[in-house]
C-alpha cells in the first residue's frame, strides 16, 4: 500500500493548501488554513496491518521519529506518529480476543 496524494486545492501559490492523503481504507484531510484546526490535534486511524507499516516506516530511517508499536489499555496494538507540528497520529489495529 502507498500513500496517494488524492487532490489538492490552493486558491493562489501564496495561500494554503487543502489535500487529500489515502493509503487503503484511510482517508485523511490536511490543511494549512489557521482557522481550521490547532497544532497538537490527535487522530485515531484504525488500521490493518499494522507491524508491517510500522516496519516500513523504520526503515526509512526517518532520524527524527521512530513509533513504536505498543499495547494500548483496551488492548489493541497502537502506533502514534508525531509530525513536526506535535499533531499525532494514532494507528490502532484490534487484537483477536482469545477466550
Amino acid at each position: 500500500m502507498r500513500l496517494k496524494i488524492d487532490w489538492e486545492h490552493q486558491l493562489s501559490d501564496n495561500s494554503p493548501v487543502y489535500m487529500q492523503v489515502s493509503m487503503g481504507n484511510v482517508v485523511l484531510h490536511l490543511t494549512e488554513h489557521h482557522v481550521d484546526c490547532s497544532p497538537g490535534a490527535k487522530a485515531l486511524i484504525n488500521f490493518e496491518g499494522l507491524q508491517r507499516f510500522h516496519k516500513r516506516l523504520l526503515e526509512t530511517n526517518y532520524k527524527y521519529n521512530k513509533p513504536r508499536l505498543e499495547t494500548s489499555a483496551w488492548g489493541a496494538m497502537v502506533m502514534e506518529v508525531i509530525d513536526t507540528f506535535n499533531n499525532r497520529l494514532l494507528f490502532n489495529e484490534k487484537q483477536a480476543v482469545v477466550a
